[in-house]
């Protein structure tokens, strides 16, 4: 089975455009976080599931079959995010754009930073991006998947 491709660089940055939201309350995280939970239930994904809105951590969930690993993925993609204020998708795309990856040209540390897909820049209209979203035990295009479709089904309810 082949890995999923990952979205063109346009159609990463038309997501996040796209996926802004009005406003994101304690009681949002949790609405996100559970959509995000029934989600992985119903694919029986080994996954675990992460909210924050700036420094504070609003949801947490692991699902059988996720690992302590899965929470370090989720820490270094988050900390991608909240420097480069794009998912760690679209950043890891941007470097393999300019042929060259983020391991090799970030100069940030690997331990601490990791563009991989699966977190996802929570944005709020007039505000920016206020916090993020994550699913790490996938592979990478498929969290980021995961995380977008949870997003568009928020949005839409």
């Amino acid at each position: 089975m082949n890995a999923p491709v990952a979205p063109e660089i346009a159609d990463l940055e038309e997501q996040e455009r796209r996926l802004t939201l009005q406003r994101f309350t304690h009681d949002d995280a949790w609405a996100l976080g559970t959509l995000l939970v029934e989600l992985a239930r119903e694919r029986e994904a080994p996954v675990a599931v992460d909210i924050r809105r700036g420094g504070q951590q609003l949801f947490h969930a692991a699902l059988p079959g996720s690992t302590p690993d899965n929470d370090a993925w989720i820490d270094r993609k988050r900390r991608v995010v909240e420097r480069y204020g794009c998912s760690s998708l679209l950043v890891g795309s941007r470097f393999r754009a300019k042929g060259t990856t983020f391991e090799e040209s970030s100069r940030l540390d690997p331990d601490t930073y990791a563009a991989h897909g699966g977190a996802f820049p929570i944005a709020v209209t007039g505000a920016g991006v206020v916090g993020t979203v994550v699913v790490s035990g996938l592979p990478q295009v498929e969290d980021h998947k995961m995380v977008v479709e949870a997003l568009e089904k928020f949005l839409s309810a």
